[in-house]
């Protein structure tokens, strides 16, 4: 028998290539993934209650809980055996994925399904508890600042010169900018980006003004893509 076969004897007979396991490691590895699975149904629902994007994708949400679960399953396989944590890593390194996220929020439930996969996986339940409370504070945080705050785009159409005058002092106690301004034949259309709290009535408001044709309202949250 050659060097070369009694190394590869060696490595084989070895404990890495022993896929026996104890029973307190079945164990582990069904509970690890029951709670994965819990976490991400809760990933799920969280997103499902804040998302405040344009177009809301079921197939997005429901595979975050589909992640965790998998991030649990590879983590508990690189613990559990050395050799296959060094092919993982290799078969990973070539992986790419080429779907676009529209929604940059998006990402960051994407690694917070990841990152509570990995330690689920790793038994840290605690540090899965804190990351989790953690992170429904900043989501509930993000949530209440769009909440308080909103930014609205106006379209005005108006016919007298003087009434674009009116429309600017209606709009004093807003933070307001004009940012375009078209002249027609008998016809001058404004756009104005306003940014307030809510629709507390300036669209009426501004209707009142002698001279003016017609008026849209429409809320802009910055998160489209065309």
């Amino acid at each position: 028998m050659s060097v070369k076969d009694m190394i590869k004897k060696s490595v084989l007979e070895s404990a890495v290539y022993n896929q026996s396991m104890a029973s307190g490691t079945y164990v582990t590895i069904v509970v690890d993934m029951i709670v994965a699975l819990i976490i991400g149904y809760i990933i799920y629902k969280i997103y499902k209650r804040f998302f405040a994007g344009v177009v809301y994708s079921r197939f997005f949400a429901v595979t975050l809980i589909g992640m965790t679960v998998l991030t649990c399953m590879v983590t508990l396989a690189i613990s559990t055996n050395i050799v296959i944590s060094l092919g993982m890593v290799g078969a990973l390194s070539i992986v790419r994925y080429r779907t676009a996220i529209k929604e940059p929020l998006d990402i960051m439930y994407l690694f917070w399904a990841i990152t509570e996969g990995i330690t689920i996986g790793a038994s840290m339940y605690i540090l899965a508890s804190i990351g989790m409370l953690v992170m429904l504070i900043v989501v509930i945080g993000m949530s209440k600042m769009k909440e308080n705050r909103g930014t609205f785009v106006m379209i005005v159409h108006l016919n007298d010169d003087a009434a674009k005058e009116k429309i600017l002092d209606v709009l004093k106690s807003y933070v307001y900018s004009v940012k375009n301004s078209i002249l027609r034949e008998d016809t001058t259309e404004l756009t104005i980006q306003i940014d307030m709290n809510k629709d507390d009535g300036i669209a009426e408001k501004v209707r009142a003004i002698s001279g003016v044709n017609d008026v849209a309202l429409i809320q802009y949250n910055g998160e489209y893509h065309g």
